[in-house]
């Protein structure tokens, strides 16, 4: 499809084109309309003034003026008149026999034709009585007008055919020579509109181009910019209007959806956070309602009683305080504090608080220097192989977590794989959910928290997981310096 400058570009070019057909065409037909015209007009006024002549001559000759004298009469005019008016001059009887011919002698046929029967009769019924043959022979048109020669009384005596050769030489040069100073000023047009159609079509789309750049940008989770652009055009600057408007109120729209989102994880939140402390009260309230009723201090085993008792608390207690860290966690993300490290050897220093030997790390590079909140990248690696011990069920027989760092182009990229039992299918795409998890305890956060992490960094996590063979979890960071 072509692009709406090449359109604008070539609609104005056909359009020089075009005009220029038709002026061509336009100036061709009115030359031959003038060369008619002319031709015309040249032959009456041949045929008037040789008729004006003929009669002087009829009326000062003194032979009677009848048909069968004509032959005489013009017998030594007829010559002159062809001379004095540069036309060949022929005189025939009424009933179209020749009787003299202007022609020389040698030129005449011995029996020169008449003149066909239906010329005749068309001389005599028209009102002028008159009639113009027009013939056209090798190309050339042959004028033959034939009218009837009358004496002083309007009495026919015979019929004058003066034959004309159009010649269009002067007209046919004076339309080659236009023509071709046509071509050249149209020539030079032509390239001065593909200029000016080219710079043309290049500022009326100038705008286009913008709007359709700052379109392809906009979007809802980003703010987005306006243009700011005058245009030439109203219908552009509309465009324009429209487009900035329609910014505003996604602005308008996204701070709205944000919020409503903010409010109903809020809500969601709540809820899990009020299940998760339930759970550990209901228990605590059943010891504690059962160590009423049984309590005995004469009891001998009243210290292990007590020490059980104390103990159930405790765990319950434990349990609530960490659904109470996990919401803090979650709900109170600290501010970076970014610093200059070596990737690789935070990875390693995180992995040794965990004692399980099939923990293992591999690195290609001894060195990756970037720039980033070392507390956030621990709580990464921590929380990822966390998941990956937690994944793989105590009666497996051989265990594995492999933590690998290398580099990818200007990214630092951190796998954790384990042989753990997967993820199912249908709860692959609720991972990341911040109240989602596979486990039988917690609040399904950690990942949540992980993520928004990364994210801050403007980098990606992603999972790769088989169900009864293990997952694999990748981050990829940026790698900045500075």
């Amino acid at each position: 499809m072509l692009s709406l400058r090449t359109r604008i570009f070539l609609s104005m070019i056909v359009l020089i084109v075009v005009a220029s057909f038709l002026l061509a065409s336009i100036s061709i037909i009115q030359f031959k309309t003038e060369a008619k015209e002319y031709h015309q007009e040249r032959l009456e006024r041949k045929e008037n003034a040789v008729k004006e002549h003929i009669n002087y001559v009829l009326s000062t000759t003194t032979y009677p003026l009848k048909t069968q004298n004509l032959d005489l009469i013009f017998k030594d005019k007829i010559h002159e008149l062809a001379q004095i008016h540069k036309i060949e001059i022929n005189i025939y009887s009424l009933d179209g026999k020749l009787l003299k011919s202007s022609k020389e002698s040698f030129a005449v046929d011995k029996i020169a034709p008449p003149i066909p029967e239906y010329i005749l009769k068309l001389v005599r019924s028209s009102i002028e009585k008159r009639f113009v043959d027009i013939k056209t022979i090798d190309g050339v048109k042959n004028r033959s007008s034939y009218s009837l020669i009358k004496d002083e009384k309007f009495k026919p005596l015979g019929i004058l055919n003066l034959p004309y050769l159009e010649d269009d030489g002067y007209y046919d040069n004076e339309l080659n020579t236009f023509l071709i100073r046509l071509s050249q000023v149209y020539s030079f047009m032509l390239i001065v509109a593909f200029a000016l159609a080219y710079f043309l079509s290049t500022y009326i789309t100038k705008s286009l181009k913008t709007i359709s750049d700052r379109l392809e940008e906009t979007n809802l989770d980003q703010k987005n910019e306006k243009i700011v652009l005058e245009a030439n055009s109203k219908e552009v600057n509309f465009l324009i209007k429209a487009y900035n408007g329609m910014v505003d109120k996604l602005e308008t729209s996204a701070i709205k959806l944000a919020q409503s989102e903010r409010e109903e994880a809020w809500r969601e939140m709540a809820k899990q956070v009020a299940h998760e402390i339930k759970n550990p009260l209901t228990p605590m309230r059943l010891t504690v309602q059962s160590f009423q009723r049984k309590f005995d201090p004469n009891d001998p085993d009243v210290k292990q009683k007590m020490n059980d008792y104390s103990e159930t608390l405790i765990q319950q207690i434990d349990t609530m305080t960490s659904v109470a860290s996990a919401f803090s966690n979650f709900a109170s993300m600290p501010a970076q504090q970014n610093e200059t490290l070596n990737v690789v050897e935070v990875v390693e220093l995180a992995l040794d608080i965990f004692n399980e030997d099939y923990i293992s790390f591999e690195k290609e590079e001894e060195e990756i220097i970037s720039k980033m909140d070392r507390t956030q990248l621990i709580r990464v690696i921590t929380n990822l192989v966390k998941n990956a011990t937690q994944a793989i069920p105590e009666s497996q027989f051989q265990k594995s977590i492999i933590v690998t760092v290398k580099r990818r182009n200007n990214n630092v990229e951190i796998a954790v794989k384990d042989n753990g039992i997967g993820i199912q299918k249908q709860d692959i795409g609720r991972i990341f959910e911040p109240k989602f998890t596979t486990k039988t305890s917690g609040m399904g956060l950690g990942l949540g928290i992980i993520k928004n992490i990364i994210e801050n960094y403007k980098g990606t996590i992603t999972f790769e997981s088989t169900y009864g063979k293990g997952t694999t979890f990748r981050v990829s960071l940026p790698i900045t310096n500075s």
